[in-house]
């Protein structure tokens, strides 16, 4: 779903393609306490650092695991968001907090939740 996605950028006015390269543990590129994802976004490449500690919280409130594709998923959901509320993606890289990678994991699961069925009646 966030691996190869599109995302109209607010300020340039333009369809942006994003697509997933990669993903380190930065434990040991450079001694992080984090994953790091990287996305070309047009091209040039954008990555998004998500701290380890949000592996352990989410775990703590629901019992579930981050898994590397949901870890994909977070990031991407976090790039079309800044690209599509004009925040932009101008820097190299991007670093989220807890809070902020949960609220993004959060928005995830309720963006591919099925929908209630209507109650006719």
């Amino acid at each position: 779903m966030y691996q190869n996605f599109h995302a109209f950028d607010r300020w340039t006015r333009r369809n942006v393609h994003c697509f997933y390269q990669a993903l380190i543990v930065a434990v040991a590129t450079r001694h992080a306490d984090a994953v790091d994802i990287k996305f070309l976004v047009d091209g040039r490449p954008v990555w998004v650092a998500l701290p380890l500690p949000a592996w352990n919280e989410y775990s703590k409130q629901t019992g579930k695991t981050i898994t590397d594709p949901l870890a994909i998923a977070i990031a991407g959901h976090f790039l079309k968001t800044a690209l599509e509320s004009g925040e932009g993606v101008e820097r190299e890289m991007y670093s989220l907090t807890v809070q902020e990678t949960l609220e993004h994991l959060h928005a995830l699961v309720n963006e591919t939740e099925p929908a209630e069925p209507a109650i006719v009646g």
